[in-house]
């Protein structure tokens, strides 16, 4: 006799409560070397910055950090701990919907060069990269010394992409 298999839980996404202020902190160590972020020549400490997590029954499985400047939301950051598992998604459109209520009219966010896996994501999101600012990542290393020289598949760090979203306000 066959076992069945069960459907896992589905994801619900979050604010953070004190409780998970302590994950978030080491989640953003372990995923980016500290809850120190550049962005745009600007440094921003994540773990003060609005959060959302993904869990799935009682297991926490992403987050993501976002900021508010006038009428835009910056997404900072946005893992998950099982990719391809609808997480990252998940996450996103919490954020969008936040933005959205906040009246923000665009969200938008920094990658670099090298981020492969995260230019399909957005794009297939409906996201637009609207610039490549050139030696960026030279210029965040100056602030952030621990930002490796190369990146994923081998790819020299050097400029950021920046990916935008349009929002209807409401």
């Amino acid at each position: 006799m066959l076992a069945q298999m069960s459907e896992p839980p589905p994801i619900a996404v979050r604010e953070p409560s004190e409780a998970d202020r302590a994950w978030l902190g080491q989640q953003l160590r372990e995923s980016w070397g500290s809850t120190i972020l550049i962005s745009r020549g600007h440094a921003h400490d994540a773990t003060k910055c609005p959060a959302l997590i993904a869990v799935q029954g009682d297991a926490r499985v992403g987050l993501a950090t976002f900021r508010f400047d006038r009428d835009e939301c910056e997404l900072l950051t946005i893992d998950a701990m099982e990719k391809r598992a609808g997480i990252g998604s998940a996450l996103l459109a919490g954020v969008i919907q936040i933005a959205r209520t906040r009246g923000c009219g665009r969200l938008w966010l920094i990658t670099s060069n090298d981020n492969l896996d995260a230019m399909r994501f957005y794009q297939r999101r409906g996201m637009s990269m609207v610039a490549v600012h050139r030696g960026a990542v030279d210029e965040a290393r100056r602030m952030k010394p621990s930002i490796p020289e190369v990146g994923e598949h081998g790819i020299p760090l050097h400029d950021e992409l920046e990916f935008e979203l349009l929002l209807e306000r409401r």
